[in-house]
């Protein structure tokens, strides 16, 4: 049941929420931040509190006041019933699909999901008789047709990773919901600060803390978030697997979500400005940014979505390899490398072909993903640009 301070709270915006949720200083002796708890042993009074292990903390690796502030806070930004904290972004969506799933399960996952996905789901889970089965990410509805009696789950993930496809999770969840399927959902790219992933039906919710909530890239984290129905059977896979992660990453990460909404405000205005530009230029043949009216999936994204991030594809028209080379690593503002949402840009050349089987991946050209920071959008700009003059000079050279 909800505390007053926790009707209290969530009447609040969420820029405010995430300023103040999780935080209890008077617990910790007026400090603004909860302390950071390192241990393994947790003491008991007598051997009957032993047993009837009548204290919130029994074990290390079951969380400390540290880790428990960080799930409180992000299971009131959800508006989830419980959150657990594990050591990555992809540790989350494993312990997410072992809860949901069996020996002989059936299992739909959307064909645009993040690749480590796949191979946890094909090489890991097809071990245990887990039968994986990849739909076209803009089923919606049509989703009914697939569910199987032996379908346990459905993994979404909205937009996709990089090619941005927007699934209508509210049709698949409502069709996942009639036959008892549980909803996951990767909401790692608009947080639940743009996208409230149970309130649009989901069972349970994934996040890479690595990215927008650590803000940094110094931190690897992930957090699984799951309503009333699901909290109990996530919270007991949890402590099965004992797969905690540390207070000091906890700590870190409190830190960061403090200016998550700020950042991500920031971060989503420049990408979308950068994305319009981009749009303009001669050479991209395609911006794959939802929030753009061009997007197959924009009206879903406006119907679903309060704002976007700062992550976004675009198709550039056919260029060599030498040429995408060129203009790749001569960026002076943005690095080349996997993940994103830190404070630094980000750029990435991708082809999802290798990783699609239900569906094409049909593109006019060589494929990049940027992550925007926090530089100046003009310094962004001016960078780009000298990079389309070194594609145009080794193409033409």
């Amino acid at each position: 049941m909800k505390s007053d301070k926790d009707q209290k709270r969530r009447k609040k915006r969420m820029a405010t929420i995430v300023t103040q949720a999780g935080r209890e200083p008077f617990e910790h002796f007026g400090f603004v931040n909860p302390p950071i708890y390192r241990g393994s042993t947790i003491l008991f009074p007598t051997v009957a509190d032993l047993a009837a292990l009548r204290q919130p903390y029994t074990y290390g690796a079951k969380g400390t006041p540290t880790t428990r502030a960080l799930e409180k806070a992000w299971s009131e930004i959800a508006g989830a019933d419980d959150t657990t904290l594990v050591p990555s972004g992809l540790a989350a969506i494993a312990l997410a699909l072992l809860t949901a799933t069996k020996a002989g399960a059936h299992l739909l996952v959307t064909d645009s999901a993040y690749a480590p996905t796949r191979f946890f789901c094909d090489g890991f889970l097809a071990r245990f008789g887990v039968t994986t089965e990849y739909y076209d990410p803009r089923i919606g509805a049509g989703i009914s047709a697939l569910i199987r009696p032996e379908t346990t789950a459905i993994l979404l993930e909205s937009p996709g990773s990089q090619s941005m496809e927007i699934q209508d999770v509210p049709a698949i969840a409502a069709s996942a919901q009639e036959k008892g399927v549980c909803v996951i959902i990767d909401n790692t790219w608009a947080t639940p600060l743009f996208f409230p992933p149970h309130e649009r039906g989901c069972d349970l919710a994934v996040e890479a803390g690595t990215k927008y909530l650590s803000g940094h890239s110094d931190l690897l984290l992930g957090l699984v978030s799951a309503n009333a129905k699901w909290a109990k059977r996530l919270r007991h896979t949890f402590n099965l697997f004992a797969m905690g992660s540390g207070p000091d990453d906890a700590a870190l990460a409190l830190r960061g979500l403090r200016t998550m909404a700020l950042r991500l405000r920031e971060q989503g205005g420049a990408a979308l400005e950068i994305a319009r530009w981009l749009a303009e230029r001669p050479e991209v043949a395609r911006v794959l940014h939802p929030a753009l009216p061009g997007h197959p999936g924009h009206e879903l994204w406006k119907r679903d979505f309060s704002g976007s991030s700062g992550v976004f594809s675009i198709i550039l028209r056919p260029a060599a390899q030498k040429a995408v080379d060129a203009f790749v690593d001569g960026l002076e503002l943005f690095g080349i490398g996997f993940s994103w949402g830190g404070y630094e840009s980000l750029v990435l050349p991708f082809d999802c072909a290798p990783f699609r089987t239900a569906t094409k991946w049909k593109a006019e050209g060589p494929a990049l993903r940027f992550s925007i920071g926090l530089e100046d959008v003009d310094d962004l700009k001016e960078d780009l640009e000298a990079g389309f003059a070194r594609l145009s000079d080794a193409a033409s050279g």
